[in-house]
């Protein structure tokens, strides 16, 4: 049995990226850049207002309130060609406006009386002021988003401010799900006795969705070694292999031994956490395949801790994992030394401090409890008692939380 910490090591040691792919820019959102993003061209390309008001020049200005003659008009998308500041006159220019010849500061209509042949500034001018120079954001040639950045819209909007139609990015893994049990039906049909849906197929569906990959479902192993062999042959064709179930050792647990028996090879069996414990991990050539216990609360736990951040990782993504903070505890938690235990909490926040309660009963049969879990407490293996007031580790669970 390996410890937390050293299946995470182990699993985030062995996975790498899955191979890159140049996208529409549009279809970028939350993908991950595969490569170095160098400029162009400058950003701005040229010198431009800041402001709409009038392009003046600074000696000309020095005591105010002081009259200018205005002697022409910029508006946006025109160009400065021909137009330039004479000594005593002053240029009416819109925001983004190229910047005239013999211009260097502009002086906004609010520190103007607004006037439309002469114009009387009213307020001190300082040379430069409200012009955005070129170059000024992004230099020709530098790199100005690297590579393993998650494109957000400001990274689109750079990116499109230059021109880029299409960007380089890590592809997404296409991750095959199976479960195995004779006991399992699928959705849309009414368990009869000893049957029940399986509804981990569809958990895990739903949370390789939210990791950003693609998640290919391949049924049901039932508890043969032909449809073993069948659907985990089938599984391992994907970039990632999940199962959930078959992973103990009872006589129906038949994952392991077809996996090792179509060439994969075991990593570890058995975690030190709880719940989750009865984990196995394996890699099939560049293949990680994760076997995860089938109670749905272990089987969500363990790929929110193991699965999750290998898929980021193979995005090309470098912070995996969830951010761990302080919580207090409203009461008191107890726990056997020699495991991680993971504790689903719900959290208040009062004067800047989170505080935790127990989200329910933390029975791994009890499903409605990770429903209700906002946060995840991971109580390390040697910790026995927290009395109410203590603080512990805790990260959040899911993609947002709701607080009353």
């Amino acid at each position: 049995m390996v410890s937390f910490e050293e299946a995470r090591s182990i699993i985030l040691g062995s996975v790498e990226t899955v191979g890159v792919e140049r996208i529409h820019l549009l279809e970028a959102t939350g993908r991950i850049l595969s490569e170095d993003v160098t400029a162009p061209w400058n950003l701005p390309l040229w010198d431009n207002s800041a402001m709409d008001g009038y392009a003046v020049r600074w000696q000309d200005c020095v005591a105010t309130p002081c009259t200018l003659s205005v002697t022409g008009f910029l508006p946006a998308g025109a160009t400065s060609d021909g137009i330039s500041v004479a000594a005593g006159c002053a240029v009416r220019i819109m925001t983004g406006a190229p910047i005239p010849e013999g211009c260097d500061a502009v002086i906004p209509v609010e520190g103007t009386d607004n006037g439309m042949q002469e114009v009387i500034l009213l307020e001190p001018v300082k040379k430069g002021q409200h012009i955005r120079f070129c170059g000024v954001d992004v230099a020709s040639g530098v790199v100005f988003v690297r590579c393993g950045a998650i494109i957000r819209p400001p990274e689109m909007n750079m990116l499109a401010g230059f021109g880029m139609a299409l960007v380089p990015v890590f592809r997404r893994p296409t991750v095959a799900i199976l479960s195995t049990g004779d006991e399992l039906v699928e959705l849309g049909r009414t368990p009869g006795p000893g049957e029940i849906v399986n509804s981990n197929t569809l958990s895990l569906a739903s949370a390789v969705i939210e990791a950003g990959c693609i998640p290919r479902i391949i049924g049901i192993a039932r508890d043969t070694r032909d449809s073993h062999l069948e659907k985990l042959g089938e599984g391992l064709k994907a970039d990632v292999l999940i199962t959930s179930a078959g992973v103990s050792a009872g006589d129906c647990d038949l994952v392991r031994d077809i996996l090792e028996e179509l060439g994969a090879k075991q990593l570890f069996w058995k975690v030190g956490i709880k719940p989750g414990g009865p984990t196995a991990f394996a890699m099939y050539g560049t293949t990680p395949v994760f076997s995860l216990p089938g109670n749905p609360v272990s089987t969500m736990i363990t790929f929110d801790e193991f699965v999750r951040p290998a898929l980021l990782r193979m995005q090309g993504q470098h912070r995996v994992l969830r951010p761990l903070f302080k919580a207090v505890l409203r009461e008191s938690l107890k726990k056997k030394p020699g495991k991680v235990q993971i504790v689903r909490l719900r959290l208040e926040k009062e004067g800047g401090c989170w505080y935790a309660v127990s989200a329910g009963n933390q029975q791994t049969a009890i499903l409605k409890t990770m429903v209700d879990a906002q946060a995840i407490a991971v109580l390390s293996a040697e910790s026995t008692d927290f009395a109410a007031g203590d603080e512990v580790a805790v990260h959040f669970y899911g993609n947002y939380i709701e607080l009353e």
